[in-house]
C-alpha cells in the first residue's frame, strides 16, 4: 500500500466517488510540484500514489480533487469546481489516509486510518 491513500464518498448518491480525477504534490522550494495524477477506481479509492516501499519525506503535501468534472458527469452542477486539501507529514513512517466527502455544494474531510 502507498505512504499515501485517499478515499472519495459521494454524499449525494451515498456511494464511492468514482472516477475523480486526482493530484498528489509536495510543497519544495521553488513552489507546489506533482507527485502523481490518478483517478480514484470503483471504490472511490487512490491506493497507488507513492510505490510501495517508496520513503515519503517529511513536509507540505496537498492533494487536488477535480469534483466539478466528476459531478459535471453525473449531470449535476458543482458549486466547487476542485477541491485542495493540504496537509502535513511530520512522521513518514506512518501511512497517511485523507478521505473526502463530497456533495455538489459542500466537501469535508479528515485524517482517516
Amino acid at each position: 500500500m502507498s505512504a499515501i491513500t485517499t478515499h472519495v464518498l459521494d454524499l449525494k448518491s451515498g456511494l464511492p466517488a468514482r472516477a475523480v480525477a486526482v493530484r498528489l504534490e509536495i510543497h519544495r522550494e521553488r513552489g507546489w510540484t506533482a507527485l502523481g495524477d490518478r483517478v480514484t477506481d470503483d471504490d472511490g479509492r487512490v491506493r497507488d500514489f507513492i510505490a510501495p516501499g517508496t520513503r515519503v519525506d517529511p513536509g507540505l503535501y496537498r492533494l487536488t480533487f477535480r469534483t466539478g468534472e466528476y459531478f459535471r458527469a453525473q449531470g449535476a452542477a458543482a458549486f466547487h469546481p476542485e477541491v485542495a486539501v493540504t496537509f502535513e507529514i511530520a512522521d513518514a513512517s506512518r501511512h497517511h489516509h485523507v478521505p473526502l466527502l463530497i456533495s455538489p455544494f459542500g466537501y469535508t474531510t479528515y485524517r482517516g486510518s
